[in-house]
């Protein structure tokens, strides 16, 4: 095969060439050995208007076409490039399919040589970048990419991307490359005609692997290094004078000023340690809070031989503790830090159960890349953890096939001394400090066997998240398309699922088994146990929409099951349930007898079998997860949960979800951790309620009297920083309906992201606001040189969302619960934060309802005991997403009145730093941002 290519990139009126959608700009770029020899591009005219948002897309209109020539008078030159070479672009079948039919409209031939999909490799070769968009790939491999969606810009940025992954290609071992050789023809493109030549030329000289890879039973992986012992023998003291604290911190930091708020930080976490006390610190934005506590936690450790655990709510602080601060803190302390992140077992890869499955055969799209994937991110990590991958959903799949659990069938001593997650947990049991999340944190107090080493001290950071965490953990959730899923991965007999190579096993048994049920009478069960799941799922969304109280304009409903119901539709709801809890212990039972039966002569199965059966079991499992959850929401349901249903009317079973949650999580946790910890550190930016931590003690089940609370305020100077303002002609929000409202809001949107030029972020509380708010704003036709983007209608996710609203000059973006926290835009990306509504629970939704009705039987009051200071703390997260660094400024504008209308709208305000408050109409706002600018 020759080694010419040629990258193509289309501009086009549309997306569907055979409803008569034209190519508006053609470009190539074209690479022979190695090197860009030829560039061409041309503007086509497609003989029919361009519609407006392609015009907006590309900047293309019908002027800058109306000279062009047509695609039949380029199509000669078209095809002369394409002479004996491979057709790359990214998402290729987009390209070539417009390209057919234009060229055999004009009366050529089509292109029927080899192609290439740069997304197909990206996926493979870059298996951890966080978008295969080509815009995020330049990004990430620092591609100038100046005019995305015009044609010749697109196409150059795509040849130099086929130019860096053909180099990672090369430089895989050729062991990897072996393996996604076998499984490329799966592929959309023909990358196996392209590795036939590189694995040609790597056979011809001996391989020299890196230093730094191995082959292990053919798969190549990154070497672990042999782990340090480490010890220190010299004394070690806690920096007490803070004149020591700031020379630590010069180490780290060039130009460090102090931050007093940070030492406050360091004296209580050491403090409360030492002390053996627990601990609540509430640290403002930017006070440094990571070092804070980190530095004390090590120095604590070391002093006392003691491991000191750090829990977070998210991710992405895990890997901010490590990546970032981690190394700040080796560089401040003379002494070796050992910390490692720690995450449950299904984080992990099972090497033996991946290494069983690139034996399957496969036809399935999703596996296959997710396999070639995995095959490539294995020459990478040094975690096997899973959240290092780009899966798709499909991808997801797959991975439950070869997560690490216990085995029971595959014999995996080969793979014992590289398995990943028993190396985290030495690494763990040998470290200073052990990252891990409040879900781990909580699994490990009621685990048969300890996941975490022995720690009696804890910092808990993100703590305003740790109750909720705590009433996840302990709560069930049944969902539709799961509990299918599950099933379906059984299947019946002439589905050939599982069930169907299940009996294939016992078949070939040399022994029979006179007691287990016949093929046909299991598969019955299993026939029956889908039927029964059906109904359930009915029955509970004819439940659902009788008993809510939807409200107007809203799709997404909810339900509450009361404890005392004695109403037909639960007795109906109630019964189904019943009938598959035991149509689910029979099958389960029936599913048991058989496993015994195969382990009689498991020793005699293949190697293929026995991870078959791993697969089994583990699916085993799941069902008597799901029987214990039917068992406690509908059948035993608990006096201390509440219980309720959650669905979208426009697609009831699909979109259906059953929760139950403990009431009050504070005594389990008081029971369970707190009292068998020496010493706890909560700390957050947001745990107190008008200066007060009682509603966060409370929440923990902790008693002010055994804790030391401490409040340590930002060091930002917000008087000077920021603008707070309420508009006065807005209507109050409960006094109008949802159109109303959303209609009055978006005039006000408009006008002020013209004054502010975007830079805005905009926070919700519900969905259907936020997309009736969206649609609205882009109807007006006000706004159409802004980016704006809407979380749940842009896709992507989080970050992603707000890497693309940082990367337009005009741009506004608008988030609900997510981005109410976690959110970091520093600097003029971000100048204008709007709150929509103050962030409170609705009452009638069936948690909220629940827990205000225990709050009222022990006498309290539920609107000032629960929902108030429920909603205060995430105001207050809501409030910290403007000022992040001390040269930050803007507005913020908060559109709900009641903040100046009501008696409790003060504890808002008290709530968050003291910054003068200005009431205006919209006009007097837009002046006001426009003066700001001036100044």
């Amino acid at each position: 095969m020759c080694n010419k290519f040629v990258v193509i990139d289309l501009e086009t009126t549309g997306n569907a060439p055979k409803k008569g959608d034209k190519i508006i700009q053609f470009a190539a770029v074209v690479i022979e050995n190695g090197k860009i020899i030829e560039e061409y591009s041309s503007l086509v005219d497609p003989a029919q208007p361009i519609p407006p948002f392609i015009e907006e897309l590309t900047g293309l209109d019908d002027e800058a076409v109306k000279d062009a020539p047509s695609f039949s008078e380029i199509a000669p030159k078209v095809l002369t490039l394409l002479e004996d070479a491979y057709f790359v672009a990214h998402n290729v079948l987009f390209d070539l399919s417009f390209l057919q039919e234009e060229l055999l409209e004009a009366g050529l031939n089509g292109f029927y040589g080899p192609v290439l999909d740069t997304v197909e490799l990206a996926r493979v070769l870059m298996p951890t970048a966080d978008s295969f968009q080509l815009s995020e790939l330049a990004l990430r491999e620092g591609l100038k990419h100046d005019r995305p969606h015009q044609a010749d810009s697109d196409a150059y940025v795509t040849a130099e991307l086929l130019l860096l992954l053909i180099e990672r290609l090369n430089r895989l071992p050729l062991a990897t490359i072996k393996q996604i050789h076998k499984l490329s023809g799966g592929l959309k493109s023909d990358l196996d005609l392209f590795i036939d030549t590189i694995i040609i030329k790597k056979e011809a000289v001996v391989e020299t692997l890196p230093a730094d890879l191995e082959i292990h039973r053919g798969i190549a992986l990154k070497k672990l290094q042999d782990e340090e012992e480490t010890s220190w023998e010299q004394e070690i003291t806690y920096p007490i004078d803070p004149t020591v604290k700031s020379g630590l911190f010069a180490k780290a930091f060039l130009n460090y000023e102090i931050r007093s708020g940070q030492f406050t930080m360091m004296d209580a976490v050491y403090k409360a340690f030492t002390h053996k006390k627990h601990a609540l610190i509430e640290a403002g934005t930017g006070v440094g809070k990571s070092l804070a506590y980190l530095i004390p936690a090590v120095i604590y450790g070391m002093e006392n031989s003691k491991i000191v655990i750090i829990s977070t709510f998210t991710t992405q602080l895990q890997e901010q503790l490590l990546s970032n601060d981690i190394p700040k803190l080796q560089r401040m302390l003379p002494f070796p830090i050992q910390a490692v992140i720690l995450k449950g077992r299904s984080h992990y890869i099972s090497l033996a159960k991946f290494e069983q499955s690139l034996l399957d055969l496969e036809d399935n799209y999703d596996t296959i890349l997710t396999k070639m994937q995995i095959l490539v991110w294995l020459t990478e990590t040094m975690t096997g953890d899973i959240n290092e991958i780009n899966l798709s959903s499909g991808g997801f799949i797959f991975w439950n096939k070869i997560k690490n659990d216990e085995t029971v069938f595959l014999q995996k001593k080969s793979w014992l001394s590289r398995d990943f997650y028993l190396r985290a947990r030495s690494q763990a049991a040998k470290s200073n400090i052990i990252i891990t999340n409040h879900s781990l944190l909580l699994t490990d107090l009621v685990a048969s066997q300890s996941i975490l080493p022995k720690y009696s001290h804890v910092v808990i950071d993100e703590g305003h998240h740790f109750v909720k965490a705590a009433s996840q953990h302990f709560g069930y959730s049944l969902d539709y398309l799961t509990t299918r899923f599950l099933l379906s991965r059984i299947g019946l007999l002439e589905q050939k699922q599982m069930l169907f190579k299940l009996e294939n096993i016992i078949e070939k048994a040399e022994t029979k088994n006179s007691q287990l049920l016949h093929s046909f009478e299991i598969n019955q069960m299993v026939q029956e146990l889908v039927f029964e799941t059906d109904e359930l799922f009915k029955i509970i969304g004819l439940f659902a929409k009788k008993k809510s109280k939807s409200r107007k304009g809203y799709h997404r409903i909810n339900s509450r099951f009361p404890l005392n119901d004695s109403s037909q539709e639960w007795k109906a709801l109630k019964t189904n349930a019943e009938r598959c809890y035991f149509h689910l212990k029979d099958f389960i039972h029936a599913l048991e007898n058989r496993l015994n039966f195969i382990s009689l002569f498991k020793d005699n199965l293949s190697a293929r079998d026995k991870a078959f059966l791993e697969e089994l079991v583990s699916i085993k499992e799941k069902f008597e997860e799901l029987i214990k959850v039917i068992k406690h929401i509908f059948i035993l349901p608990s006096e201390d949960y509440v219980s309720w249903i959650e669905m979208d009317i426009r697609s009831m079973q699909n979109a259906t979800t059953v929760y139950s949650q403990p009431l009050s999580s504070g005594q389990f946790l008081k029971d369970t951790f707190f009292s068998k910890k020496e010493s706890a550190v909560i700390t957050s930016a947001t745990l107190s309620v008008k200066n007060s931590f009682n509603y966060m003690l409370n929440e923990l089940g902790l008693a002010k009297e055994n804790c030391s609370l401490e409040q340590i305020p930002s060091p930002f100077d917000y008087k000077e920083q920021v603008k707070l303002i309420v508009p006065e002609d807005l209507p109050e929000v409960n006094h109008v309906t949802l159109e109303e409202y959303v209609s009055a809001i978006s005039e006000h949107i408009i006008s002020m992201a013209e004054a502010t030029k975007g830079r805005m972020l905009i926070l919700f509380t519900s969905h259907e606001m936020l997309k009736k708010t969206y649609e609205l704003i882009k109807e007006s036709g006000f706004l159409t040189d802004y980016a704006i983007i809407a979380q749940g209608v842009s896709s992507g996710s989080r970050s992603r969302l707000t890497r693309n609203f940082q990367k337009f000059e005009k741009a506004i973006l608008l988030g609900t619960n997510s981005f109410w926290e976690g959110v970091d835009i520093p600097g003029e990306d971000l100048t204008c934060l709007i709150i929509v509504r103050l962030p409170f629970s609705p009452p009638d939704e069936p948690y909220t309802e629940a827990k205000s009705e225990l709050i009222k039987q022990n006498g309290g009051n539920p609107f000032s005991d629960y929902s108030l200071p429920e909603a205060i703390i995430r105001f207050k997260q809501g409030f910290g997403r403007l000022i992040r660094t001390q040269m930050d400024k803007g507005f913020i504008i908060i559109f709900d009145r009641r903040i100046t209308t009501t008696q409790y709208g003060k504890a808002f305000l008290e709530s968050i730093p003291k910054v003068p408050l200005i009431k205006s109409n919209i006009q007097g706002i837009v002046d006001l941002i426009y003066d700001s600018q001036e100044k």
